[in-house]
């Protein structure tokens, strides 16, 4: 008898691993799942699960003071011996404090002991001190006991980051069950802080992330490394999520007798330029009325897209997509992560990336959704740092971004001109890059999208 606990953790899991084939595949791997869930266990109810499903709330966990210092003079420390990553870099300096406030003062504080002892060594002997912290903490007790009472044989945690779940990994290590994290997202390594915490294993999206993984975390063992690709974009080869051209046409409004480009907005922290380069695109449609184009506008899952009031009575034609993600509650710590999809949402974006003639967006993983497509794509970065608008250019200088600049996939517009340029190729060679994408492709997700959840289930049993 093989048990399995799965912790899920925000909204974009949910998509991953539940609107997935990873549940119908690990109920077929173990004889019992328990699914512990940082989301209300409502939502599952939407869902037929397998009859050897079980999910069970987690409370919310919120970090003392002490907890957060040491949390963050371990992330702080990690970027200080990575600072040489340009992405790691920038986020370091952001996250310095311009104000002496309490949190301010503490911050600096961990900032100055950082910046000397930075040492793999200290980096986990701050671990240690934040584990040790929050160990009597009565929601901690709590995770101990659910954890005492189902007793899986291993916990897999979809996603690495999220601190307010450490306490969950840390009463795995007390009761000394087998841990795995897979990595979240193809820019967590190289740009983002420190883990939750160790793990016993990982699953990679590619063999390129495997090796992040393990100069990242230099005590990791590479053959506790699996390369199983990512079940992020396994809904694309679902049948239950595929849909008619006419019925994408008739569902947003569209004409069915242009070409629909899409641009994928960024949330509103690093799209500032989203309306400039929106606004750039309707002056080529309009400038261009003989091909025929339309444009369809889809804004982040993450925000609800009231920002751009203005640009839809400046342009009235553009249509719009607002992702059908409802917000689960407003009480947590990261009230973001509480967004959840709906399968109409998902069959949305599958039509979108089937049936729209090209992408357009900032730097955003939304690319690789639209290559998978063989769709051209076009990444939007107006702003520097001499002009006016946001510098997101900036973001160019991350280490997976200059993958996807070396390879040539991907058009990049650093203005109007530029813009306009690409926006003709991808219309009159679509398949120009195409030799490129399918290169980037391989790089980044090295499995096919058919199977993934499988390999997973296998993977993961292997361990168990």
């Amino acid at each position: 008898m093989k048990k399995i606990g799965i912790v899920i953790t925000d909204g974009v899991g949910f998509r991953n691993f539940v609107l997935s084939e990873f549940l119908t595949e690990i109920s077929k791997a173990y004889n019992q799942v328990v699914i512990y869930s940082g989301l209300p266990q409502e939502n599952y109810k939407e869902i037929t699960l397998p009859e050897n499903i079980e999910v069970k709330e987690l409370e919310i966990f919120t970090e003392s003071r002490i907890t957060w210092f040491y949390r963050k003079l371990k992330e702080v420390a990690h970027m200080t011996l990575h600072k040489n990553y340009y992405g790691i870099n920038n986020n370091l300096k952001r996250g310095y404090p311009k104000k002496n406030t309490k949190r301010g003062i503490l911050t600096k504080i961990a900032y100055k002991i950082a910046g000397i002892y930075h040492t793999e060594k200290a980096i986990n002997k701050y671990e240690k001190l934040q584990f040790n912290s929050f160990k009597n903490n009565t929601i901690t007790q709590r995770y101990l006991s659910i954890l005492k009472e189902s007793k899986p044989d291993l916990l897999f945690f979809t996603h690495q980051r999220p601190p307010y779940l450490a306490p969950f990994l840390y009463c795995a290590n007390v009761l000394k069950i087998h841990t795995t994290s897979f990595i979240f997202s193809w820019d967590n390594l190289a740009s983002k802080g420190r883990m939750m915490g160790s793990f016993n294993s990982y699953l990679v999206w590619s063999d390129l992330m495997k090796k992040e993984l393990i100069h990242f975390y230099p005590n990791t063992i590479p053959e506790n490394v699996k390369v199983i690709g990512t079940p992020q974009f396994e809904p694309y080869v679902m049948e239950q999520y595929k849909t008619q051209k006419s019925n994408f046409f008739q569902k947003f409004n569209l004409d069915a007798s242009k070409k629909v480009i899409c641009y994928s907005c960024a949330d509103a922290g690093i799209g500032a330029n989203d309306a400039v380069h929106i606004a750039s695109v309707m002056q080529y449609i309009n400038n261009n009325p003989k091909l025929n184009l339309q444009l369809l506008v889809r804004t982040s899952p993450a925000e609800d897209g009231l920002r751009f009031e203005p640009l839809k009575e400046k342009f009235p034609e553009i249509k719009w997509n607002i992702p059908k993600w409802k917000l689960a509650r407003n009480n947590h710590v990261e009230s973001w992560s509480q967004r959840i999809p709906s399968i109409e949402d998902v069959i949305d974006l599958r039509s979108i990336l089937e049936f729209s003639s090209l992408n357009i967006n900032m730097c955003s993983t939304m690319g690789l959704d639209f290559m998978l497509f063989n769709k051209p794509v076009i990444y939007t970065v107006f702003g520097n740092e001499t002009n006016d608008l946001y510098n997101d250019q900036l973001f160019l200088n991350y280490v997976h971004l200059e993958y996807v600049i070396d390879s040539k996939a991907v058009a990049i517009a650093k203005d109007e001109t530029e813009l306009h340029a690409y926006l003709t190729e991808a219309l009159e060679q679509p398949e120009l890059r195409k030799e490129n994408r399918e290169a980037l492709i391989k790089l980044e997700i090295s499995k096919t999208l058919k199977g993934t959840s499988n390999r997973m289930a296998k993977t993961l049993m292997k361990w168990s």
